[in-house]
């Protein structure tokens, strides 16, 4: 085992420029960091150290002269390009056929199910920004208590509801209901409970979201290391993302910071194993209300918090920081979709390689393959890039 302990954090939605297939999905030229970086100077001393601009360009930001981290970028391979997709592949999955989205609503025999299910009628039924539904919707919704159905560019079933007029309780049976439904040609690759409050005018998403994945197909990353009885502590919409397939700890977070103090604490009471970590703020609150200037606070945010994770590492420890997809909020580009991006490579241990150029990955599987092979294991696809870390310990 060259690293006792891995801690391996996804940044969701941070891409690095677009892929060579993006013109097939209408991202030619979409480059999250790189317009992030270019609307004003980002100060991120810690994630330019580590090597994240050795990668590509980015505007305002100099190469590291000898970064303390290993640095590349990796490629989808799946086709897609959301959250599920990309979380999927990183644990050795590869999607033949990408899962089904919904540009025009759901269709009446969907919607049909799903509304005989529950009881009620519905509102929605489009493609939507989670908070301009909300302003569209929420006042009808609380006269009626009908609950408000919307997708977006991915695949994905959402369904928001006032805490105060349909219980949280309440919403997350609809949201298994709906779960059961989205099968077969319609599996969807997420269904999503999102609880709201507040007034007509100032509603506010709360903190009780719960993501309903589809069962990923084995065997993956998470089930070899469960079998290899490896230690695994899941941090955010992880837990989710895999249907609960990790056999070990998880914790839900309120936001980047909570995920960050999380992440932090794991440090003093995981002392093996892998910590895996998804920050959903990035995407969440930013990418996809095309929110540039916030999406580089919260980067500036992470890259504070970042230092000290740092600290914490043993020189047995092992830091990946990744992202899942692109988000890109330049306004050049009308869509809140998802990108489809290369995302960042940035691996670090105190004990470890330095300075190294990662190169191109054609799958994100190389990097679970890396964790997998770390603790002994193999998963069906991807190509370990262990050796070029660990080369200045061995």
């Amino acid at each position: 085992m060259a690293f006792s302990r891995i801690v391996w954090v996804v940044l969701d939605s941070v891409g690095i420029g677009a892929l060579p297939d993006a013109e097939q999905y209408g991202d030619a030229g979409r480059n999250t960091l790189g317009h992030i970086a270019q609307s004003r100077p980002l100060a991120i001393p810690n994630l330019v150290r580590l090597g994240l601009a050795n990668i590509e360009p980015l505007a305002h930001l100099w190469p590291a002269s000898a970064p303390s981290g290993c640095f590349g970028k990796g490629a989808t391979r799946s086709p897609g390009k959301d959250t599920t997709t990309g979380h999927w592949e990183m644990a050795g999955i590869w999607l033949e056929r990408a899962f089904p989205v919904y540009p025009d609503g759901f269709p009446p025999e969907i919607m049909q199910a799903f509304e005989r299910a529950i009881g009620r009628k519905t509102l929605g039924n489009k493609p939507a920004s989670g908070t301009e539904i909300l302003r569209e919707l929420g006042a009808e919704h609380m006269l009626t208590g009908y609950p408000i159905v919307y997708t977006s560019g991915d695949s994905v079933f959402q369904i928001a509801a006032h805490e105060d007029v349909v219980p949280v309780a309440e919403l997350y049976r609809y949201c298994e209901i709906a779960r059961n439904i989205l099968d077969g040609p319609h599996r969807v690759g997420r269904v999503i409970a999102r609880p709201f409050t507040g007034a007509p005018g100032n509603f506010r998403r709360t903190e009780r979201r719960h993501d309903y994945a589809v069962e990923p197909p084995g065997p993956m990353l998470l089930d070899v290391l469960a079998e290899r009885s490896v230690p695994l502590l899941e941090i955010g919409k992880i837990h989710d993302i895999y249907h609960g397939r990790g056999k070990g700890a998880w914790v839900s977070t309120k936001n980047n910071a909570d995920g960050m103090k999380h992440l932090c604490g794991a440090l003093a009471v995981q002392l093996g194993g892998l910590v895996f970590a998804n920050l959903v703020d990035f995407d969440m609150l930013y990418g996809h209300r095309k929110d540039a200037e916030g999406f580089a606070r919260s980067l500036e945010e992470f890259d504070y918090q970042l230092g000290s994770l740092l600290l914490g590492l043993e020189k047995s420890d092992l830091l990946m920081i990744t992202a899942d997809h692109g988000c890109d909020p330049d306004p050049r580009w009308p869509t809140t979709d998802h990108s489809r991006e290369y995302v960042p490579i940035l691996a670090y241990s105190p004990g470890g390689q330095q300075g190294r150029d990662l190169g191109v990955h054609a799958t994100l599987a190389d990097m679970g393959q890396t964790v997998a092979r770390n603790f002994g294991g193999e998963i069906p696809h991807g190509t370990s890039f262990l050796a070029e870390l660990e080369a200045a310990t061995t």
